[in-house]
């Protein structure tokens, strides 16, 4: 049987954890999660540990990232199972602080991010999305200290905010990206896909065949525009109430005229019901 991992909880828990895997010289990789851990999260200990001596993965529910219209209340916490996930994959330690350990009493800081965070995207609908991110990952940076840290790429968008932000700060850590898992029909994994009904899991699956559909007219020749249309149509048929379907530059998510002399990615965000997906490809 696998041992489990060492579980902290406080701060001063944390410190001496992290300084006796220093004293041992080990590099560490940071997997932060919100729980509710699927094979997509799974990947990304994988990962790490490929790329660290020691993974260390937070599960906190960070309630500056929701709205006031959003599910911090019922978002899936399903802490036995993760741990019993993490223990299989062999993870050396789980960060778990509670809200008050994160954000104490007269807590008055945020980070406040532009550059990608500014892309008209989840930005657009989400305006208080990427500082409620970038505070909570710049605070577990400055807690465990990780040389790595490991992000999916399925929140594209985010996964630029967090470089941009590592980097301008000077916080000595790497930000790696993980390709977006999937299910066998296409659709990407997430915690919130226990929403859908099984009705609407059936549709959801239409989102990646929009994106594939509209990179095929692109690489066909189709301009930009009607590609993008063909691709918006498809998620609309299929019932969903679409925020964004956008062809963007891969590095700074500004919106782009052409193909040429660039990295693209297609970014798409729409709602089935009361259930919000988000997903994106590479063009």
């Amino acid at each position: 049987m696998s041992r489990s991992p060492m579980i902290v909880r406080t701060g001063p828990a944390l410190r001496r954890a992290i300084a006796g895997l220093r004293a041992r010289k080990a590099t560490i990789a940071l997997v932060p999660t919100m729980g509710a851990l699927h094979d997509g999260h799974i990947s990304l200990v994988r990962l790490a540990k490929r790329r660290a001596d020691k993974v260390v993965v937070s599960i906190f529910v960070n309630p500056t990232q929701f709205a006031p219209s959003e599910d911090f209340s019922s978002y899936p916490r399903t802490w036995k199972a993760d741990i019993d996930k993490l223990t299989a994959q062999k993870t050396d330690l789980i960060w778990h602080p509670d809200i008050k350990v994160m954000y104490p009493d007269g807590f008055a800081t945020r980070i406040v991010t532009e550059g990608p965070a500014c892309a008209g995207l989840e930005d657009r609908f989400r305006p208080h999305f990427f500082s409620g991110v970038a505070t909570v990952v710049g605070k577990l940076f400055a807690q465990v200290r990780p040389d790595v840290a490991i992000f999916g790429e399925k929140d594209f968008q985010q996964l630029r905010v967090v470089t941009r932000m590592a980097g301008d700060l000077d916080l000595g850590v790497k930000v790696i990206g993980s390709k977006t898992v999937r299910e066998r029909d296409g659709l990407a994994m997430s915690s919130r896909n226990v929403y859908l009904s099984a009705e609407r899991r059936r549709s959801a699956p239409a989102l990646y065949r929009a994106m594939h559909e509209s990179i095929r007219l692109l690489r066909a020749g189709q301009d930009i525009g009607p590609a993008m249309a063909a691709g918006r149509a498809i998620i609309e048929q299929a019932g969903f109430e679409l925020d964004y379907f956008e062809l963007r530059d891969a590095e700074t998510l500004a919106p782009v005229a052409s193909l040429e002399g660039r990295r693209l990615r297609i970014l798409v965000a729409a709602r089935l019901g009361t259930t919000r997906l988000i997903d994106n490809i590479a063009v």
